[in-house]
């Protein structure tokens, strides 16, 4: 089968590796599309390194090539998505249901072969079916935008309320989407103009360049979503937050951010953190709200690349021009 497998930093190739086979609780995948996230773009850039080469994706759509002999519930050419982060279910955090901070984790595309790939093996427990009503373009962008689910689960912030969204990736524009659908009043913040206006015209407040600590705070924003992943960018949301706020990490940055503890203690301000998501109930969630017509998170999609492009689509991706940017891989 045909995969992209990142070598070094910098470095990626499609290459013609064996078509793996599912073990008895797995399914064979034929993968049809797959998003590119900003951790994929982290990790080619070697800001994470790998030990060995991988190939990278983690937000893959498919159909159901074979199943191994334990698998029931599913059939041969469904439709099914992939949830890519699987706990091992007996460490002390997965049985106190904290399953998204499981140090054993298995993670596709970081420490098991990802879904830049004609094929993918995955446990069935992790592969949701998906009704007829939900596109295709939508079902590729579902992995993100449970995240963005989780997210908001992670705060205390109710809808009506003013929040906040620091940087407009995929991750940012499908918070902005879900939490305008639920009913916040929601401001953002982007260097890239034509993200901020993507979410203006969804019905987002742009947040101004000058003044914004008062701005913030005479906005009464009960919570600002860091979705940038960028330390510089996180200072200034702990410099900025007011009083009685929460700030919550949804961007990766590998950096050393800073904070005075004089003003988080006194002003109130709370620091949470929304790593991925909960399983099963994030992503199924997600999938309702895409199947009741609530939210189409493929809207978000701006570019399209067959797998044999993966330099391009990489080059693209790194640039942070595209929201979206999806690798189409087989047409069933």
């Amino acid at each position: 089968m045909k995969a992209a497998v990142l070598e070094k930093p910098n470095y990626i190739q499609v290459q013609n590796l064996e078509k793996p086979i599912p073990k008895a609780n797995e399914l064979l995948i034929r993968l049809k599309s797959t998003g590119i996230c900003g951790s994929d773009v982290h990790l080619f850039l070697g800001d994470r390194l790998l030990p060995v080469p991988t190939v990278l994706g983690h937000e893959g759509l498919g159909w159901v090539e074979s199943m191994g002999s334990q698998v029931t519930g599913f059939q041969l050419g469904q439709r099914v998505v992939i949830e890519p982060n699987i706990p091992c279910g007996t460490c002390r955090f997965c049985l106190q249901d904290k399953g998204n901070i499981c140090p054993n984790k298995q993670v596709i595309g970081v420490n098991s072969p990802g879904c830049f790939a004609e094929y993918i093996c995955l446990d069935a427990d992790f592969c949701w079916k998906l009704p007829d009503s939900i596109s295709n373009e939508d079902a590729v962008c579902i992995e993100p935008l449970a995240v963005a689910v989780h997210a908001i689960h992670v705060s205390s912030a109710s809808p009506n309320q003013h929040i906040a969204i620091f940087g407009l990736g995929a991750i940012g524009l499908l918070l902005c989407q879900l939490a305008l659908t639920k009913g916040y009043q929601v401001w953002v913040k982007d260097l890239n103009e034509d993200k901020q206006n993507m979410a203006e015209v969804m019905g987002a407040g742009i947040l101004p360049k000058e003044d914004l600590e008062s701005f913030l705070y005479n906005q009464e924003i009960v919570a600002i979503f860091d979705c940038v992943g960028v330390a510089k960018a996180t200072n200034l949301i702990l410099e900025t937050a007011p009083r009685g706020a929460e700030i919550i990490l949804v961007g990766l940055a590998n950096e050393l951010a800073q904070f005075v503890p004089l003003k988080i203690a006194r002003e109130g301000i709370s620091i949470l953190p929304s790593i991925i998501y909960d399983h099963p109930n994030d992503f199924a969630e997600t999938i309702e709200l895409i199947a009741q017509n609530k939210i189409h998170p493929g809207k978000i999609i701006s570019e399209r690349f067959p797998l044999d492009r993966i330099e391009d689509a990489m080059t693209l991706a790194v640039s942070g021009k595209a929201t979206k940017v999806v690798l189409d891989i087989n047409n069933q």
